[in-house]
């Protein structure tokens, strides 16, 4: 959290700025503001038939679950939009994540002119991977629409898809899920309905907020 953090530098100051800036900005469809994080998920197969719920019962399971390997959830919200995707991978390599910015820039945000990518600091989350992936001329063809916002180190609290992923755990990947299709399928409906409600993200912390609270803790 960011009150066990003792000196906050001044590029923390910077980065942290720099995100409270873009997301006090009005809505701008040209222009989304689009946060990504990614999420583990272990599968977990039944060992039990589990019981169904009953009227005034809940459904139970057994206690005992075999290990199914885990499975890598690309977590992306636009929180002013209302419009989140959700990509179920077998790793989270560099390919893996320049795999889903090219979905996000090519396909969901095909028409915006340009996209505001907030990230943290996951060594994947740089140019460096798409330039490795894709070569540097066609690396810069494509990023040439996307611009990067990475939140402090010690600070994904600044990146509101950490607040989405906390909501997707509650509503569905919380509970025990067995295989990648179960999870795909059930990941892919809950996307479709938050979609349906345009379901949005309401940040209320303020850069004058985070001066209020953080300034003692400034250095230079």
């Amino acid at each position: 959290m960011m009150w066990c953090i003792g000196r906050i530098t001044a590029e923390y100051r910077e980065r942290m700025y720099d995100v409270l800036e873009l997301y006090a900005k009005p809505y701008d469809p040209t222009e989304p503001v689009v946060c990504l994080d990614e999420k583990s998920k272990q599968l977990l197969e039944q060992t039990r038939r589990p019981l169904p719920a009953l009227p005034g019962q809940i459904a139970k399971e057994d206690y005992e679950y075999k290990r199914a390997g885990t499975r890598n959830l690309f977590v992306a919200v636009e929180p002013k939009g209302g419009h989140r995707e959700v990509t179920v991978t077998r790793r989270r390599t560099k390919a893996d994540f320049v795999a889903f910015v090219q979905f996000l820039a090519l396909e969901a945000y095909a028409q915006a002119r340009k996209i505001h990518l907030v990230l943290d600091n996951l060594n994947t989350h740089f140019r460096t991977s798409f330039e490795e992936i894709m070569g540097l001329e066609a690396a810069a063809t494509f990023l040439s629409r996307l611009e990067f916002h990475h939140t402090p180190k010690h600070a994904s609290w600044l990146n509101m898809a950490e607040i989405e992923i906390g909501i997707l755990d509650r509503q569905c990947t919380g509970r025990r899920i067995g295989d990648e299709e179960q999870l795909r399928s059930q990941t892919r409906a809950w996307e479709q309905r938050r979609n349906q409600d345009r379901c949005q993200i309401e940040w209320k912390f303020t850069r004058q907020d985070a001066d209020l609270k953080l300034a003692r803790h400034y250095v230079m």
